[in-house]
């Protein structure tokens, strides 16, 4: 089993090497974002809940983000591995993640971390709003996201990092050249292990 997580502002491209990695590597896709938004759409208490902070540019609170991944990969008990996408967002909920994965016998053995400068997540953020028209791209409310990434999440990386599990790939350029580096890390790092 290969279980990874990946880091980086929005707009950093972990959406675009999620999908690599998961043909890749046949993993199962947790994204955060999107567990919360299956939530809304069935109507379910925590869905509720965690629309009500993402809609405000907050982070959901460890409680109701841990339950619902809990719930996504109790579901996919026979899954070669998973990629975590937008999680954990603190050193709390890293070592959530990692005891809730040793109840499960198994470890998250990669954390890429997509280095991008804050002027071009911007650009790309504006770019993405004007092609998808995602709501959570208005301006007030990247603006929350990019601070909460740079002043407050970006802090997990050293625990990670204390513990050798860390791999941070530049962010910027062609996908694939990124997406190289990326499974070059994994290969001669986690697949050893």
């Amino acid at each position: 089993m290969l279980n990874i997580v990946l880091f980086g502002p929005p707009g950093a491209g972990k959406g675009t090497q999620s999908q690599k990695l998961i043909d890749r590597y046949h993993l199962v896709h947790i994204s955060t974002g999107d567990v919360f938004r299956e939530h809304t759409r069935m109507g379910t208490e925590l869905g509720k809940k965690a629309m009500g902070y993402i809609n405000n540019g907050i982070l959901v609170p460890d409680e109701i983000t841990i339950g619902m991944l809990k719930g996504v990969i109790d579901a996919n008990q026979r899954a070669q591995g998973f990629i975590f996408d937008g999680f954990p967002r603190t050193v709390a909920q890293a070592e959530a993640l990692d005891r809730f994965m040793a109840e499960n016998h198994t470890a998250v053995h990669s954390v890429v971390a997509l280095a991008v400068p804050e002027e071009e997540v911007r650009n790309r953020l504006k770019i993405r709003k004007n092609e998808e028209h995602r709501p959570d791209d208005e301006e007030d409310k990247v603006n929350r996201r990019i601070n909460e990434y740079f002043t407050k999440t970006i802090h997990v990386l050293p625990f990670y990092q204390s513990q050798e599990r860390l791999i941070t790939v530049d962010g910027t350029g062609e996908i694939d050249t990124i997406f190289n580096k990326i499974t070059a890390a994994i290969d001669s790092t986690a697949l050893e292990n």
